[in-house]
């Protein structure tokens, strides 16, 4: 088994409290977030940017992993996580993530593409952890 972690910190109440969040690399170190970017557009970061980022990040590698399996290699894969955060019975949840990826794949069909792309999205590891519904929207450049 493989770990890997991540800290955070928190001081104060919710609304005007702030946290430092971190990772075992270091390649993010006391990184402010905060009510205000959570909920209202500050510029610290938030859980759910965090989270869109190691989803990005998770199935973009599951895809170029996939895509090996049809022996293509991809020149570029961009993907963006859209986490939605809602408020439901007096709490909040995320329902779903949306994946937006583009990729310059050279001799790949739009066919082989979008079965690697499905594939990459059931099966990367930060999807499973979700409940949530993920839905995904690929295109070929």
């Amino acid at each position: 088994m493989i770990t890997k972690s991540g800290s955070a910190k928190w001081e104060g109440d919710l609304r005007s409290g702030r946290g430092h969040v971190s990772t075992e690399t270091g390649a993010l170190s006391d990184q402010p977030y905060g009510f205000k970017s959570r909920f209202e557009g500050g510029t610290e970061t938030n859980p759910e940017e965090l989270v869109g980022a190691a989803h990005a990040a998770c199935f973009s590698m599951a895809l170029s992993m996939v895509l090996g399996d049809y022996d293509l290699v991809a020149d570029s894969i961009d993907t963006k996580a859209t986490v939605s955060l809602e408020q439901k019975d007096g709490g909040y949840h995320i329902p779903k993530v949306h994946l937006d990826v583009t990729a310059a794949i050279a001799d790949a069909s739009e066919e082989q593409f979008k079965e690697a792309a499905k594939i990459a999205k059931e099966n990367c590891p930060i999807s499973k952890l979700f409940t949530a519904e993920i839905t995904l929207n690929a295109k070929l450049a």
